[in-house]
Parts: C-alpha cells; sequence; structure tokens
C-alpha cells in the first residue's frame, strides 16, 4: 500500500492507494469521530462493493443510503434522498458520511456532508478510474444545474480518501477509459513525461493490469495532491485541472447529463483546446495530433457532437466556473506539461476553435 498526503495544514489527509483495502477497518477507523456512519453509495456499486465496507464498518451503527445510478441523478432530488436517510436514522453532528461509488457518489456525499448540520466527517472510497484519480481528491463537491455542471456546491475536504485499485476489476470498459482522460491530463498539463509512459502502457491500462493502473493512479493523485495543496479553492494554478473542462461541460449539459459520460466530453473538450493552443502557436501541429492519438488509443472521442454549433458552445460556456466579470478563461496549454489559464486570446481564435472540423482532422491522422 501506498500512503499520499495532501497538504492543507491542519485539513491535511492521507490518501491510501493499494489492492483490497475495502476490507482495511484498519484504515478507516482513525478518520470515523463517533459511532455513526452512513454510506452513500448507488444501485450499481451496492452489489458488488457495499457488503464488504458494511463488514468492515461492523463496529459502528452503519446506515447505508443506496441512490440511482447515473450523472442524470447528480441533482437536488438526489441529494434530499440523502438528507432524508441521514434524518430518518438520527445521524448527529459526529456521524461520518462514506462515499461509496464514482465522481457522482462522491460529489454528493461530500456536498451533504458538508450541509448537515452545518459540516459532518467525510471520507471517499472511489470506485472508478476517473473519481480514484480526480473527483475524491481535493474537496469539490456539488450537484448539476440544468444550466451549468457542477455550479451549486461547497469546497469541503475528506478525512482521507480511501482507494482499492482491485475495485476496478469489475469497471465496464466505457468508464475505464473515461477514467484515462482525467489521467491523460495531468501528462498533458504537469508531467510531460508522464504521457510517454502511458503511450507505452495504454494496452496494460486497458486491460486492467493491476500493476500499471496502481502507478497510474499514484502519479495521477500525487499530481493533483500537490495542485490542490498550492491552490485549494482554485483562485489560481487549480483552474489548469480544468483543462478540456470548458469545452467538455458544454458538451454535457448540451446533450443531457448521463448522454455523454464525463470522461469522454473531457477528452473531446480537451482535443478542442490543444486544438486552440496549436491556433494560439503555442504547440506544433505534431503535439496537438500526439494528444489525439493518445486520447484515440484510450478509447476516448475525439469529435464533438455534430449537432452542437459554435453558437451552443458559446451559450454554455457563458455559465463556466471560470468566468470573471464577464469574461471566460480557457486554460491552454503553452506547450505539453505546461497549461495556462487565459483570457488573453483573439476572439476569432477560439471561432476558429469551435467552427474547426474535428471530423476531417481525425481522418487525417489515419493516413
Amino acid at each position: 500500500m501506498q500512503t499520499l498526503r495532501v497538504d492543507l495544514g491542519e485539513r491535511s489527509y492521507p490518501i491510501y492507494i493499494g489492492a483490497d483495502l475495502l476490507a482495511r477497518a484498519d484504515l478507516l477507523a482513525p478518520h470515523i469521530a463517533g459511532r455513526q456512519v452512513a454510506i452513500v453509495t448507488n444501485e450499481t456499486v451496492a452489489p458488488l462493493y457495499l457488503g464488504a465496507l458494511e463488514t468492515a464498518l461492523a463496529g459502528y451503527a452503519v446506515t447505508s443510503i443506496v441512490l440511482p445510478d447515473g450523472e442524470a441523478f447528480k441533482n437536488w432530488e438526489t441529494l434530499q434522498a440523502i438528507f432524508d436517510g441521514l434524518l430518518g436514522a438520527r445521524h448527529d453532528r459526529r456521524t461520518t458520511v462514506v462515499a461509496l461509488g464514482g465522481g457522482v457518489i462522491g460529489d454528493m456525499a461530500g456536498f451533504a456532508a458538508a450541509c448537515y448540520q452545518r459540516g459532518v466527517n467525510f471520507i471517499q472510497v472511489p470506485t472508478t478510474l476517473l473519481s480514484q484519480v480526480d473527483s475524491s481528491v481535493g474537496g469539490k463537491t456539488g450537484i448539476n444545474h440544468p444550466l451549468g455542471k457542477n455550479m451549486v456546491g461547497a469546497f469541503y475536504q475528506p478525512q482521507a480518501v480511501l482507494i482499492d485499485i482491485a475495485s476496478l476489476v469489475t469497471l465496464p470498459a466505457r468508464e475505464l477509459s473515461a477514467g484515462l482522460a482525467e489521467v491523460i491530463k495531468y501528462g498533458l498539463i504537469c508531467d510531460e513525461p508522464f504521457l510517454g509512459w502511458l503511450e507505452e502502457n495504454m494496452l496494460a491500462l486497458r486491460a486492467l493490469d493491476q500493476a500499471v493502473l496502481t502507478t497510474a493512479v499514484e502519479r495521477s493523485c500525487v499530481a493533483k495532491a500537490r495542485v490542490v495543496g498550492a491552490d485549494e479553492r482554485e483562485s489560481g494554478v487549480r483552474a489548469t485541472l480544468n483543462l478540456g473542462h470548458t469545452f467538455g461541460h458544454a458538451i454535457e449539459t448540451h446533450q443531457g447529463y448521463g448522454v455523454w459520460l464525463h470522461g469522454e466530453a473531457v477528452a473531446a473538450g480537451t482535443v478542442m483546446a490543444l486544438e486552440m493552443s496549436m491556433r494560439m502557436g503555442w504547440i506544433t501541429v505534431a503535439e496537438r495530433d500526439r494528444g489525439i492519438r493518445l486520447f484515440q488509443a484510450a478509447g476516448l472521442p475525439v469529435v464533438p457532437p455534430k449537432d452542437m454549433t459554435p453558437e451552443h458552445f458559446l451559450e454554455h460556456m457563458a455559465v463556466d466556473k471560470k468566468v470573471l466579470d464577464g469574461q471566460l478563461r480557457l486554460v491552454l496549454l503553452r506547450c505539453l506539461g505546461e497549461a495556462v489559464v487565459t483570457s488573453e486570446y483573439p476572439r476569432e481564435i477560439l471561432n476558429a476553435t469551435l467552427s474547426a472540423d474535428y471530423a476531417a482532422l481525425v481522418d487525417q491522422l489515419k493516413h
């Protein structure tokens, strides 16, 4: 087992990474304040892993709250179901909420923990690759609004993150690929050598090689923890973690939450960010194409939806969280391995990026 640390002073916490950690009550116990625990999970994960976690927590008064599965349920109504479960079982302010599942569960359970009796203990137990390498670390919690993704929420750090690599063996191939989008992101924004490692190991990652997956998760979490430790509330460098997300969130919102998986939208959105970075003269055509090929190797879409016009993108991007004083800030690449957040770009370059023929671009890569 590897233990990393998110350094946030008195709110610092460990990230445990290893195989078969769900049964490790000794790892969970130091982060549980009282005798009450509420496990929040969904109807897909519950039959697979809820029993093991309930067994590990057998010494506590455990309430299990099982929610419907999917991004479409990341809303007020489902959040209310968590509060119903906590209040119905009379959980007090010394309770600990444990999020068992992917990014949707982690975001909603964390938001519920931030709000319930004005804040209770919270532990992340992510079971998807995307949540293990990204959403479980850093304290971003929240729900979606019909007009924008993750627009309602709170920064609320967990007491610990418990990453059981063995839980990935039940992950569908599409979900695994979606998680790889966030893994690739770290190489693009702050770890160019990681891109080479991913190119060499992509087949093993998609084949669920446990050792290779562990390395990918560790390296991603190291990068995420370093950025979060430097900028917890996204006033500066942390925004670089959103490479591709401004375009990607527009895709998710326009298509309807859950039609495209988050990682799929991020992949297509990052291709657009690569294209714009190339048009800005910051990266070369070859570097843009290298990024596109890596997303393709991960089994991810690299072309935005055919029915989305530049006007659709601009409409949804106008409510992005990085908009300040009416200025849309974008995360672009100065070079592979170095991201920048900027509102200093010619409008015609943004328009050209939104209007580009990505299908034709991808077709050219085949020849």
